[in-house]
């Protein structure tokens, strides 16, 4: 797969992030798909397969009123996609951590994608 289309891919993926739009989430990922979220150097989710993912993202929807990730920086190298990302989000209700509902908030991280089969295998969001 051409480094245009892996991009696309992402790019779409994200805009569909950005809108709470799940099916166009699922759209870009293949069945086997692997999610893994690392905070502080430690994995504290792992999804692995479509249906987990869509399982997550449909619970996730309560945690925000708004969202979004913005690509700051793109890196390219073989199989895989990596953006920098800006992320903002507003709270929707309150969390053990003392974020609580209304409030924003805002995080520089990073996703690194993989692909298999000319869709997203692998998302690994680092923060």
């Amino acid at each position: 797969m051409d480094v245009a289309k892996q991009k696309q891919l992402v790019q779409d993926y994200i805009e569909a992030y950005n809108r709470f739009d799940i099916d166009g989430m699922l759209r870009q990922l293949h069945e086997d798909v692997v999610f893994r979220n690392v905070s502080n150097g430690e994995v504290n989710l792992t999804l692995t397969g479509k249906e987990a993912f869509l399982q997550q993202a449909q619970q996730a929807l309560q945690y925000f009123t708004q969202r979004e990730q913005r690509v700051t920086d793109w890196q390219v190298a073989d199989s895989r996609v990596e953006v920098l990302l800006d992320y903002t989000a507003v709270a929707a209700m309150d969390f053990p951590t003392g974020l609580k509902a209304g409030d924003t908030l805002q995080l520089q991280g990073k996703s690194v994608f993989q692909f298999a089969d000319g869709l997203i295998i692998s998302i690994d969001d680092i923060s």
